[in-house]
């Protein structure tokens, strides 16, 4: 993840960075710092970042104008406003600021930060499926559950079927990471698509019921909670 931070003051650039560092010291992270709003957007030109860390009250080009600028050139990069007037927060809607946070940025809501970005781009990830004749590129966050059918894969999405000549175990190590679980020798879930668990069956949100195989039925409860926890940061 690609991370800018732009602030006029050489203290506050510092202390923001080394929070941002300090929040996620595992994750692959490259933080640039920029002390203009100008300098920011020569940059963009060239490089793209995940998320841009604003301070708002800069001297020459402030932080709106410079988010403003921004969003002619990138719409997707997510925007963090640093201010110490919250009268500001109302003129940030007009560029989809995604949060304000007040000087020195909290360790803590950089982390929640973070966290949300990856998540959404997890829900973000696509594999390619086979409808008929026809390849698509299906978005993982739309699957429901994938099922295994003797050298075939069945998998269902909210907007069909799909059949792939592929294992299921494969698909198993690829999307462990994006909120799938294996509940049984057939069945591979997205957790995000359960509706109900009841005995040792696991009801999706298209009312289909899966059976969970008994020595699965623990570490899915626990992969449940883990997931609900983790969707509420």
């Amino acid at each position: 993840m690609r991370v800018a931070i732009c602030d006029d003051e050489n203290m506050q650039l510092s202390m923001t960075k080394t929070s941002l560092e300090t929040a996620y010291k595992s994750l692959d992270l490259v933080v640039d710092t920029y002390n203009s709003g100008v300098g920011l957007l020569n940059a963009v030109d060239n490089v793209y970042y995940d998320l841009i860390i604003l301070d708002i009250e800069m001297p020459g080009l402030n932080g709106i104008d410079t988010a403003k600028k921004l969003r002619k050139i990138e719409d997707k990069t997510a925007i963090v406003f640093l201010t110490s007037h919250v009268e500001y927060a109302l003129e940030g809607y007009e560029v989809n600021a995604l949060r304000y946070l007040t000087k020195p940025a909290n360790t803590e809501k950089l982390s929640e930060i973070i966290t949300y970005l990856l998540e959404q781009k997890k829900k973000d990830k696509r594999i390619l499926l086979r409808n008929s004749e026809d390849v698509e590129l299906i978005c993982v966050a739309d699957i429901y559950y994938m099922e295994a059918q003797n050298q075939m894969m069945r998998v269902v999405t909210d907007k069909g079927e799909y059949w792939n000549r592929y294992n299921l175990g494969d698909y198993e190590a690829e999307l462990s990471a994006y909120g799938f679980f294996r509940i049984h020798r057939g069945y591979l879930i997205n957790l995000g698509h359960v509706l109900r668990l009841s005995g040792r069956e696991i009801v999706m949100d298209d009312n289909a019921s899966l059976p969970v195989s008994r020595t699965k039925e623990a570490a899915l409860k626990n992969a449940l909670f883990h997931y609900v926890r983790n969707e509420a940061i």
